[in-house]
Parts: C-alpha cells; sequence; structure tokens
C-alpha cells in the first residue's frame, strides 16, 4: 500500500466526515451536540492520515527502519481510533431513540417560548415532512385547538391561510428522523470498522518492511 492509498484513504474519511458533520448538525436540537463527536474526530483521522502517508513514503524511499517503524506506531494508533469510531458509531445508533425521544418532547414543551425550538421545529417538518413527535395531534396541548405549526402543512389547498390537522402530514418526526439518523450513524460504525481493517493489514505490511530493511543493515 503506497502513499497514494493513503492519501486517498485519508481523503475519503474527511470528505465523509465533512458531509456527516455538515448536513445533519441541524438536528443537534433533538440529539445534543455531543451526538457528532464522532464525524469530527474522523476528519482529524483523515487528516492524520494524510501525514503519516507521506511520513511512510520517505521511510520506504530511504529504506529507514526507523521511519518504518514510526510509521507502523502511527497506523497503530489510527487503528485504534478506527475501531473507537465504529464502536461509537454502533452505541449511537442503539441510544438514538432514546435522546431522540427526550430532545423532541423538550424542545415540544419548550416551543410556545424558544425560538431555537421554533426553528429546530420548522426545519425538521418542512425537511422530513412530518409533522408533531407522532403525528399532528400532539400540537394540540401548544395551540390549544386544531392549528398545527405552517411546516406541517406540505401542500396547502389554494385560497387556504391556516394550517391545521386537516391539511397537515399525519406521519410524525420521530419514527423519520430515528431512522434518518440511525442510517448515518451506522454508516459511521461501517467506516471506522471497515477502514480499521485496511489499517489493520497496512501495519502488518510495515512491520514486514522494516524486516527488511534491518536484514538488510544487518548483512551490511
Amino acid at each position: 500500500m503506497d502513499s497514494l492509498h493513503f492519501n486517498i484513504t485519508g481523503l475519503v474519511v474527511i470528505i465523509t466526515g465533512a458531509i456527516i458533520q455538515s448536513n445533519y448538525y441541524h438536528y443537534s436540537n433533538f440529539v445534543g451536540d455531543n451526538f457528532w463527536t464522532a464525524p469530527i474526530v474522523l476528519i482529524v483521522i483523515g487528516s492524520i492520515i494524510f501525514v503519516v502517508a507521506c511520513f511512510g513514503c520517505c521511510g520506504a524511499a530511504k529504506e529507514s527502519p526507523c521511519m518504518i517503524i514510526t510509521f507502523s506506531i502511527f497506523l497503530a494508533l489510527v487503528f485504534l481510533a478506527e475501531i473507537g469510531i465504529g464502536i461509537a458509531g454502533y452505541y449511537k445508533h442503539e441510544e438514538l431513540s432514546g435522546i431522540l425521544e427526550k430532545g423532541f418532547n423538550k424542545t415540544l414543551d419548550s416551543y410556545a417560548t424558544d425560538k431555537g425550538a421554533q426553528e429546530a421545529w420548522n426545519l425538521v417538518q418542512s425537511e422530513m415532512v412530518c409533522c408533531g413527535i407522532k403525528g399532528p395531534e400532539d400540537w394540540e396541548p401548544i395551540y390549544k385547538n386544531d392549528t398545527v405549526p405552517r411546516a406541517c402543512c406540505h401542500r396547502m389547498p389554494v385560497g387556504v391561510n391556516k394550517c391545521t390537522r386537516e391539511y397537515a402530514s399525519t406521519e410524525g418526526c420521530f419514527s423519520k428522523l430515528s431512522s434518518y439518523l440511525g442510517s448515518k450513524s451506522l454508516i459511521l460504525a461501517g467506516i471506522g470498522i471497515g477502514l480499521a481493517i485496511v489499517q489493520l493489514i497496512a501495519v502488518l505490511l510495515a512491520c514486514c518492511l522494516y524486516g527488511s530493511f534491518r536484514r538488510q543493515y544487518e548483512t551490511v
């Protein structure tokens, strides 16, 4: 595995982490900021892989056992970090439902007075094409009637200005967002484990190269 392969791997890791972080961070009102720690770590690891790849390339070019063994150690550390990301992705997938339930209930209770909660609900109901936690009836305690937020009504009849349960989406946001974010956390887990396997192979190859260089030096 040459430095080009590792540079490509690092680029894939950085892009994947950046996409997940930038596209889905705005749901942090429902899942909390710490839920997206793993994508940030993924971006950092991708950057480290670039540096490590250059170090390994220099070590191979100079046939330096010291640089190769250092390269192997760096790869081993990256391997452990990627295993951690895989475990974190799976763990967050398992606990996602409980986190979302708390987040939805909290923001719904503070909806009337919290502008951030209002913006979060408008966003998720617009993007997910849903209404309320389990359905539009969840808004009755807030509005005290059949009115729902405008974001719940995605197809309003001409001449109708008030968004009510009659015109609102019937599907709740909990199931949609849970499924959506759950798939992203599984992607994180898969990428972390998959890259860890690649890194493990690279560590073994680097160790073999280290042994070859040492034998050459001993022969000389």
